[in-house]
């Protein structure tokens, strides 16, 4: 895709801000009709820019009162052995994002829970017996200050 104009960011921007918001309204805020408003938000989609969307949903309300990061040391650093942890991770429904890292550590997982005793059962026979896995350090969340999606769009 070329580079964006002010009319892609906006877009970008009211669909990060309100991922149900329709076309006609979408268009109305831009500036737009509805049949250009459609062709350039499908444009984004296919470029790339925009790759779903998704409902926010509250985890304590529907039984996840517990996120925990947690900071994974492998013992290999290898591409094969890396590769591994993430496909292992990737089957995990309570990892709900994986990042590698640069530094002493390899990754850092976010992992939802319903209690204490489930995230000890998890991070005891799911987590910390994988393949690979050197040694786990986690943080039990407190409370959440800040939690927007995607990137700031000017």
């Amino acid at each position: 895709m070329e580079k964006l104009d002010t009319i892609d960011r906006r877009l970008l921007s009211e669909l990060q801000d309100n991922g149900r918001i329709t076309n006609v309204e979408l268009a109305r805020r831009v500036g737009l009709t509805a049949p250009p408003c459609l062709r350039r938000v499908r444009a984004l989609e296919e470029a790339g820019l925009i790759r779903g969307y998704h409902a926010q949903l509250d985890p304590a309300k529907l039984g996840y009162a517990i996120t925990v990061f947690a900071m994974v040391s492998l013992k290999s650093q290898a591409e094969a052995d890396l590769r591994q942890f993430e496909e292992h991770v990737r089957g995990l429904p309570e990892v709900r994002e994986c990042h590698m890292l640069n530094g002493e550590i390899d990754f850092i997982l976010k992992i939802v829970s319903r209690d204490l005793q489930s995230f000890q059962e998890f991070l005891t026979s799911r987590l910390t017996p994988a393949p690979n896995v050197a040694s786990v350090k986690t943080s039990l969340t407190i409370r959440t200050a800040k939690l927007l999606p995607g990137v700031p769009m000017d």
